[in-house]
């Protein structure tokens, strides 16, 4: 309904009010192609990079330091497509943003394996954090909107969204890289980008329907709800810290066991073994979401992907490495979905599209830090071990103060 309306004279019968928004037809089929963006997004667009980077480490010569850059690369672009979200809620409607964000990261993901360039390899990581942003910051707001009257599904449809859309992706890719980089050789890094951008562009049709279909309702943000930000602080600090910590394990898992001389089937089991985790993690969480309208939801997450980062170097060989997965598996897409049931149980809905792209900007300035920090970590010590073990200790001090999150 337009935000003014012609005046009633007595002249003139008074309009008659704009219908308002039907149900969302099939919501669990939107639900399914808008987690199709964020298997795009979030989990092609960024973590498949873990998986190749030992690949291109090794024929392209990189340290530490040059392989965390380029995921710092794709977190600055991510900073600023959250801001741009942000910004362009108060005129374009979360549908099609989403749409025009998932485009653009297919195309990304395809352009990265052409050229190996450093520039090229850092333009392209740039771009995909952008544009996965404007996805990723409008799938939350889209889906929180399709079991509005159902507190239980609408918890269990923002866990499916973060959590069956990125583990899915990660057992796609975990299943298939590093069998093809064995039996090709390193050096056929670029085919794995390749194969990863036809993925995405095979989700696109699905996608993009979601997107309108549930566009109507998701109309461009008023902004007449100011968000209380300082009553929010414990909440956007914790998800700082997650930003911060989550991403050195996803992108040097592979490095270090690489370093502990893990064979290919291992290697692809453990990803195998850790997107099927992230796939089911839902089911684990929906409870939670559904019960809590504080920071213990995220403060139990972030305790969860703290001990899992831990793991592999406390416990070194297989049994760590399983029992990493797991844990970190059941725990990390649901930070995300965290502060969006956070915000859905605490703002009204004219705020929710502003309040997840702000999660999102902070979520995405911290993650600016962590791979280069991890990786120059990994470099002076002689050992990425240390780096997984600092960014556990993040994860914890982060999950304290999440902890102390009152409902708003």
């Amino acid at each position: 309904m337009s935000a003014s309306q012609p005046p009633e004279g007595p002249a003139s019968p008074a309009p008659a009010p704009a219908a308002a928004p039907g149900p969302v037809p099939n919501p669990w089929l939107v639900l399914t192609g808008l987690a199709l963006g964020v298997l795009v997004t979030n989990g092609f667009g960024r973590f498949a990079y873990g998986l190749i980077l030992p690949a291109m480490r090794d024929d392209l010569g990189w340290t530490y330091a040059q392989a965390g850059w380029l995921n710092t690369a794709n977190a600055l672009g991510y900073i600023l497509g959250a801001v741009a979200t942000m910004l362009a809620l108060r005129r374009v409607a979360a549908g099609r943003l989403f749409a025009w964000g998932l485009i653009a990261t297919a195309v990304a993901l395809v352009a990265t394996g052409l050229l190996a360039d450093l520039w090229w390899q850092s333009l392209w990581r740039f771009l995909t954090g952008l544009f996965g942003a404007l996805s990723f910051s409008t799938a939350g707001a889209l889906a929180a909107r399709l079991f509005a009257d159902n507190p239980r599904h609408n918890a269990l449809g923002i866990a499916i969204l973060f959590g069956s859309g990125g583990g899915m992706a990660i057992v796609l890719v975990g299943a298939t890289l590093p069998a093809m980089l064995a039996l090709q050789g390193n050096a056929a890094w670029p085919w794995a980008w390749v194969l990863v951008g036809g993925l995405s562009m095979a989700c696109l049709p699905l996608g993009l329907w979601a997107a309108r279909v549930a566009e109507p309702a998701a109309t461009p943000d008023s902004g007449d709800a100011p968000l209380p930000l300082r009553q929010m602080l414990p909440e956007l600090a914790g998800y700082a810290s997650f930003g911060l910590g989550y991403i050195v394990y996803l992108t040097f898992l592979s490095a270090w066991m690489v370093e502990q001389a893990a064979g290919v089937v291992q290697v692809a089991l453990v990803w195998v073994l850790l997107g099927l985790c992230i796939t089911l993690s839902p089911m684990l969480w929906r409870g939670v979401f559904a019960r809590h309208d504080g920071g213990l939801p995220l403060a139990l997450v972030l305790c969860g992907i703290a001990t899992g980062s831990a793991l592999p170097v406390l416990w070194p060989g297989v049994p760590g490495l399983v029992l990493s997965a797991i844990v970190f598996g059941a725990c990390v897409f649901m930070a995300p979905g965290a502060v969006t049931s956070f915000a859905r149980r605490n703002l009204p809905p004219q705020a929710l599209g502003r309040a997840i792209a702000l999660f999102t900007v902070v979520f995405a300035c911290a993650q600016t830090i962590g791979p280069w920090a991890a990786g120059l970590l990994g470099d002076l010590s002689g050992s990425i071990g240390i780096s997984l073990l600092a960014a556990s200790a993040v994860l914890m001090i982060g999950a304290v103060i999440a902890s102390r999150q009152k409902p708003l």
